[in-house]
């Protein structure tokens, strides 16, 4: 098993140009593939998640290929894709497996969807019965795990009111509703990210956006578009969550993402105390801008179920800056954090108790109190991205 060793810094300056958003990126395959005609897209980010996608649509008859910083895609048009040869394997990448599963609805062939180790063990439940409900031909594992093994062909329209918010879920009712005869509707409780409307909005389709609810008009063709993926917020949370915790530290992060579904993280962190500074603002198909972070102090708040939505991927550096907080932070309804790439609930206790953090869990609420001082540790990081990176933040700041 590789390890790192990380030294502690006394504080972070500079500037720091944010590499494209992983859920833009995603999205922008998809669309791209299914388009008619030349998608390029620059600032795709290169991650072993986003070329599964890649390879997915290239399993399926799909030229793309990239040139310098580029990445160029042929489209094959709603209905133009092919059956692969074998299944279609996915790595860990939940977001291909379930907005994928959209795609193939409309396709006139049968796949089979596979994953890792991990992604093999999240619950696909969620996205195979609303896509059932419009007619889709659609089988799961054992307990709604995966294999994915969709049967493509017609689908129907339909009203649905979504369970719990996903981003995911909803992405790939609103790709199904592209090939239906009919206008298919999407009901959220809580707004979870947009950037699939946003994308197919921009691409020409008949979608429309009130308050909480998404309707998707099919049977039209999507238009191929050339884009610029904005820098990943997530990504750049760490890094304004380092300069926060580091006295003396000022960074300036460019061409970040602040889309107002994702950028929930901003306001919990000025919420918290950090100092930012959001300028530049411009508009792509996305909102983008530059932010400028200072150290200050940083106090506990209260982190509300109905804002999970927009933050649930920044929730683990959350943890850190609470950690060395003024007060208590108390996170509720976290639930969805226990069917990421791993339980992030069990990862980041875990390894913040090693370094002297005061975590509780009160079932589904985290309650964490701030302490002076983390020290170093012996950490893991179970396989997952984001506790990595967010134990890796911590221990900029960590004594020993």
């Amino acid at each position: 098993m590789k390890s790192k060793t990380i030294v502690p810094i006394k504080r972070l300056n500079g500037e720091i140009t944010m590499p494209g958003d992983k859920s833009i990126s995603h999205r922008a395959v998809m669309v791209g593939a299914i388009a008619k005609g030349k998608t390029t897209i620059n600032g795709l980010l290169d991650c072993d998640d986003t070329n599964y996608t890649i390879r997915a649509f290239e399993d399926m008859g799909v030229e793309i290929r990239k040139k310098e910083s580029a990445t160029i895609i042929t489209g094959n048009s709603l209905r133009g894709l092919k059956k692969p040869k074998g299944p279609i394997y996915l790595g860990n990448s939940g977001t291909s497996m379930r907005i994928l599963s959209g795609i193939l609805a409309g396709q006139g062939f049968e796949t089979k969807l596979v994953g890792d180790k991990s992604l093999s063990n999240r619950p696909m439940g969620r996205v195979a019965k609303p896509l059932s409900l419009m007619g889709v031909d659609i089988k799961t594992g054992p307990n709604s795990l995966p294999p994915l093994v969709i049967k493509g062909g017609k689908v129907k329209p339909m009203s649905y009111r979504m369970p719990i918010p996903s981003a995911q879920v909803k992405s790939a009712i609103l790709f199904a509703g592209l090939y239906a005869d009919g206008v298919t509707t999407v009901e959220e409780e809580f707004k979870s990210r947009d950037h699939t409307e946003r994308m197919l909005k921009y691409f020409g389709s008949n979608l429309k956006v009130e308050n909480l609810k998404v309707s998707m008009a099919g049977g039209g063709e999507l238009r191929a578009r050339d884009l610029e993926i904005p820098g990943d917020v997530s990504s750049a949370s760490f890094f304004i969550v380092g300069a926060a915790i580091l006295k003396g530290s000022e960074i300036a992060l460019k061409n970040v993402g602040i889309n107002p579904t994702r950028a929930g993280i901003l306001k919990v962190l000025s919420r918290m105390g950090v100092e930012l500074e959001v300028f530049n603002k411009r508009e792509l198909f996305e909102p983008v801008a530059d932010i400028r972070v200072r150290y200050s102090g940083t106090k506990g708040v209260d982190i509300e179920e109905q804002e999970m939505p927009s933050i649930i991927d920044e929730i683990p550096i959350i943890f850190v800056l609470a950690a060395l907080s003024r007060g208590t932070t108390r996170i509720r309804g976290a639930q969805e954090l226990r069917v990421k790439e791993t339980d992030r609930i069990k990862s980041m206790k875990e390894n913040l108790e090693k370094m002297g953090a005061k975590f509780r869990i009160d079932k589904d609420d985290i309650i964490i109190d701030g302490v002076a001082e983390l020290k170093g540790a012996n950490l893991k990081s179970f396989d997952d991205h984001r506790t990595c990176m967010s134990m890796a933040i911590a221990a900029l700041a960590a004594k020993g």
